[in-house]
């Protein structure tokens, strides 16, 4: 393990039931998360994450594998002796108590002195801006509020690691955008190691130092938010990752990848054989008809404000977009003849 490394994963696998009945839900996963990093499980319901996350705070126990945080392991270790607080989905404030009294629960369980406790108190509302709502009570509150007295009450005793269960999935949409900046800004502010569970991929890459995509029991990607972006490495990240277009193709001995139509594509392949090309719509560029390495027709164009997405009909078959990003473009008429060109940097080969 790093010295820099507040999570150390290796092969941890879990499964629910016994036999045949067994469902396994994470298969020998390993990873690292640096000290004071904003770490990002990031999948579909039933991927893994939450029950990654509940063995890192002790709710679950694993199979096999070992799970140590800070240099210590805590694979068998209950949760009460983990250096690791979780905010859930639901927040699970207690209704009878007043914002203060919430975030000082812990600390009274710890019998901690009164009058650290008070300190501690203070210094977590004011983290998160809630010092006028100390004497009100849940009910009184917004749900954007209720979540900051949450991340309150879980960032006063200090720990080592926060683990946040989807805690803006019950927040509208506005809000969870506002909410994102805080939550960013909140993490670089405790300088405390933040372990993020979403399913939403906007989110994870505006939040994230890294992601970890998973499907299946398992890590199919790893990286920064960029790298996780333009350079997918498996077809599933890719396709859930944001808008891509796949194209299906055979990588030649010679370079080149050959797609719909019979057309080769500036790609290089490891090796020959079935591979699948991806490219995000804003990198290909809608050429006049002859000029690019695709033919397609245009079907609809849709003005986003920002960028105008086109829908093209590849005349090999299946759909294609483009998003220009200069809306005062004018677009071509629908039911128009276009060429769709693909920058060979703009590439990926996904080899099945």
């Amino acid at each position: 393990m790093s010295g820099q490394d507040t999570v150390t994963i290796r092969d941890v696998s879990k499964a629910f039931g016994r036999g045949e009945a067994a469902v396994h839900v994470l298969r020998d996963v390993s990873v690292d998360i640096a000290r004071q990093e904003f770490f990002t499980l990031l999948g579909p319901s039933g991927c893994g994450k939450t029950t990654l996350l509940r063995l890192i705070a002790g709710f679950e126990t694993a199979d096999s594998g070992t799970i140590r945080i800070e240099g210590q392991d805590v694979t068998h270790a209950p949760s009460f002796r983990r250096p690791v607080n979780t905010v859930f989905q639901n927040y699970a404030l207690f209704p009878h108590l007043t914002v203060e009294q919430n975030v000082a629960f812990s600390l009274e369980e710890q019998r901690l002195p009164r009058e650290q406790i008070r300190q501690r108190v203070g210094e977590a509302l004011e983290m998160v801006r809630m010092q006028s709502f100390a004497r009100r009570r849940p009910s009184d509150l917004s749900g954007g509020q209720q979540q900051r007295v949450a991340l309150a009450r879980a960032l006063a005793p200090r720990p080592k690691l926060l683990l946040l269960d989807e805690p803006l999935s019950a927040l509208d949409l506005k809000l969870r955008k506002e909410m994102q900046i805080e939550l960013k800004q909140l993490q670089a502010e405790a300088g405390i190691t933040f372990l993020f569970v979403t399913h939403d991929q906007e989110e994870a890459l505006a939040l994230s130092d890294r992601v970890a995509v998973m499907q299946g029991g398992r890590i199919l990607q790893m990286g920064p938010p960029r790298e996780i972006y333009d350079a997918p490495t498996h077809r599933f990240v890719a396709d859930f990752i944001g808008d891509i277009n796949l194209l299906e193709g055979e990588a030649l001995g010679g370079g080149g990848v050959r797609v719909v139509g019979g057309l080769t594509a500036p790609a290089l392949a490891s090796k020959p054989g079935r591979v699948t090309l991806a490219i995000r719509p804003e990198r290909a560029r809608l050429v006049a008809a002859g000029a690019g390495e695709l033919e397609a027709t245009l079907v609809h164009s849709a003005f986003l404000g920002t960028a105008t997405l086109h829908k093209l009909q590849l005349a090999g078959g299946g759909d294609f977009l483009i998003r220009q990003s200069d809306p005062a473009e004018a677009a071509p008429e629908k039911g128009s003849r276009v060429g769709v060109a693909l920058p060979a940097d703009a590439l990926q080969v996904l080899q099945e």
